[in-house]
């Protein structure tokens, strides 16, 4: 068994630490219940999450005396929707949640987004912990308390900054992931070798393919320097206003492809973010600022994974070149009317770029639709 590690965030009277080890659901109830004024708590989760975990969370709630209620609702990237938060508000009302208690948040990325934006707005404000059971939710989306959901123009434009009282990062739910899903989180952990650690991009190329067969020491120091990456930028800005842009590298161009597939399983968000990188690296080598074996390096890293690396991997119509370039006008990072990409100096040397040549962005899109 991993020890326990903590990593903790830094802001002040916001802080809060993140634990990451194995049977952490068990000891859920040790570590909660400190933090509670009355010995209750309401569980938001998704369908296929609470037939694997919630009884193992709310047994480990449970032993330290804790009670709790849950709503499950549907998975998928569709329940980040108004109708859906909807009715996780309305069902925390009814649940009468006040105040001073603490929703707990239990899956993966989509159910963390909607379970703090609902904390976030619910009597203007409730504490929430993260419990993320996918690896791409333990590495990036649990950390950092962005919230919220999509809308029909782009993803993720309606939330708030929340940040959460606590997360807890069990090593053993990641088991129960299926292949492809744990890989797609793995998109999000070689982003941050590529964004700001080249050690660990070298790590990640010798020790990946064994945590992805299951090692959990190796599982475990990869979600700890992940989270230990985005804790030092988060307590640097946390509304981003400048250096936590640099978490978007490759997202500006996984989110106009995520729209284009529909927010489909045509397309995970992880194995977005790991083409958005490539590309985001391609434009980089074409602009001069990195040497062209930097994109070639992370597409030979990923295809030994077993990813998708690039575009013409994606199965199914995609719009052409200039409409992938106007999704990207959707972006949140847009200011101005101008696209912020985030290019790198070469791997480990992320930079946010304020104006990009989108000439050269068109004929990197136009070569990889190509392929």
């Amino acid at each position: 068994m991993t020890s326990v590690e903590t990593v903790p965030v830094s802001l002040g009277e916001r802080s809060y630490d993140i634990k990451i080890g194995e049977g952490l659901l068990a000891q859920s109830g040790a570590l909660i219940a400190p933090m509670l004024r009355r010995p209750n708590v309401a569980i938001l989760t998704d369908e296929n999450v609470a037939a694997v975990h919630l009884a193992s969370l709310q047994a480990g709630l449970s032993e330290a005396g804790v009670t709790s209620t849950a709503l499950a609702l549907p998975a998928g990237e569709s329940t980040k929707s108004w109708p859906h938060f909807s009715r996780a508000v309305e069902w925390l009302l009814d649940a009468k949640v006040e105040r001073n208690d603490v929703v707990i948040a239990l899956g993966g990325g989509v159910i963390g987004d909607l379970a703090g934006f609902a904390a976030a707005v619910l009597r203007r404000g409730v504490r929430f912990v993260q419990i993320p059971t996918s690896l791409l939710a333990q590495v990036d989306s649990s950390v950092g308390g962005k919230t919220g959901i999509n809308a029909p123009q782009g993803k993720n434009l309606i939330g708030a900054f929340h940040q959460p009282s606590l997360v807890l990062a069990d090593i053993d739910v990641l088991d129960s992931l299926a292949p492809r899903d744990f890989l797609s989180g793995y998109g999000e952990v070689v982003k941050y070798g590529l964004l700001g650690d080249a050690n660990f991009f070298e790590w990640l190329e010798k020790n990946a393919p064994e945590m992805a067969a299951g090692d959990k020491t190796k599982r475990a120091y990869a979600v700890k320097r992940s989270c230990e990456m985005k804790a030092e930028i988060v307590a640097r800005d946390e509304t981003e206003q400048g250096d936590r842009a640099l978490l978007n590298l490759g997202h500006t161009f996984c989110h106009a492809l995520e729209n284009a597939t529909g927010y489909s399983d045509r397309l995970l968000h992880g194995e977005g973010v790991a083409i958005g990188c490539a590309l985001a690296l391609e434009t980089s080598a074409r602009l001069g600022l990195c040497s062209q074996e930097d994109p070639s390096r992370l597409r030979a890293h990923l295809r030994e994974m077993g990813m998708k690396a690039d575009i013409a991997e994606i199965e199914g119509p995609l719009p052409d070149a200039e409409g992938l370039l106007a999704l990207m006008g959707q972006d949140k990072k847009v200011v101005d009317g101008q696209i912020k990409f985030i290019l790198t100096h070469g791997i480990g040397l992320a930079f946010v770029s304020p104006k990009t040549d989108t000439d050269v962005v068109l004929g990197v899109l136009r070569d990889a639709l190509a392929k």
